[in-house]
């Protein structure tokens, strides 16, 4: 079915975008709006700077290849906190997260960003959907990544789908670092991403977590900034899953595969617990 857009004539502003997510309660339904919001989007030399700089990566000419989900997170949060989604934003959990970069990330802008959601199903703790995000500049599609996201409680019919497992690969350390008990505020500045889970002991404890745990995007982003001179320019993919939080202050240890069109990957805790997995593939 096609997406009805809804056109926005710039990114909207994230404060009243966190005072709709802090009033909404409750599960309104269980179908996904037929609509996503679009609009044109732009890089801020600055914020790219200090985002960079956050997560680890080089000054190398182009764009970091999760540095859109910044770009996009305004209108993921303006679909999120539209009255006609079924989830409230507040307590959706990350499971998972996917990023096709098509061409290489070169340029400020302008381009398109939109965002919608899709692939509504059931799973064993409540129901699972995608929000989908594209990046896209005047040749057409240059970046695409896709957010699982679960709403627990919610219930939709149909069945959990079991995803086969990876056959492994053998992984070796490639590097470690400290997580300092300021990394989500860090981020948070930089992202526009200010879940209280992240910013401090005080508030996450408020949701169950003993401390304050790092976004799972910043993760990501500083795993694939150690990973980035085994992957290409564009034409590939890369899929991880979150399993454990990362709990501020902590440690960090990257374990990865050889360097090949495609490999696997895997963050832990120094004493071994997992924080994500994930793999690299070059597409055509």
């Amino acid at each position: 079915m096609a997406t009805d857009w809804h056109d926005l004539p710039s990114p909207p502003a994230l404060p009243g975008l966190f005072a709709q997510a802090a009033l909404r309660r409750g599960i309104r339904g269980s179908t996904l709006p037929a609509f996503g919001v679009r609009s044109r989007v732009r890089v801020e030399a600055e914020q790219l700077a200090r985002y960079r700089k956050v997560c680890g990566y080089p000054d190398n000419g182009l764009l970091p290849p999760t540095y859109p989900h910044v770009l996009l997170f305004p209108l993921q949060m303006a679909l999120l906190t539209d009255p006609a989604f079924p989830f409230p934003p507040v307590g959706l959990v990350h499971l998972g997260n996917r990023i096709r970069v098509v061409r290489p990330l070169g340029g400020e802008g302008p381009f398109v960003g939109s965002v919608h959601a899709a692939h509504l199903q059931p799973h064993e703790k409540g129901a699972l959907f995608t929000l989908v995000l594209r990046l896209e500049d005047q040749l057409g599609l240059l970046w695409e990544g896709e957010s699982r996201l679960l709403c627990r409680g919610a219930k939709v019919p149909g069945t959990p789908l079991e995803k086969a497992p990876e056959d492994p690969l053998e992984l070796t350390e490639i590097d470690r670092w400290q997580a300092p008990a300021d990394t989500g505020r860090a981020y948070a500045r930089v992202s526009g991403d200010y879940n209280p889970i992240h910013l401090s002991a005080l508030t996450a404890r408020l949701f169950g977590f003993p401390r304050a745990i790092a976004h799972g995007l910043w993760s990501k982003a500083r795993s694939l900034a150690v990973l980035n001179d085994r992957l290409p320019r564009a034409g590939y993919v890369v899929d991880v899953r979150f399993q454990k939080p990362l709990l501020l202050p902590g440690e960090a240890v990257l374990f990865a595969s050889a360097p090949a069109p495609h490999g696997q990957f895997a963050l832990h805790g120094a004493d071994e617990v997992p924080y994500l997995s994930g793999n690299w593939h070059q597409v055509g």
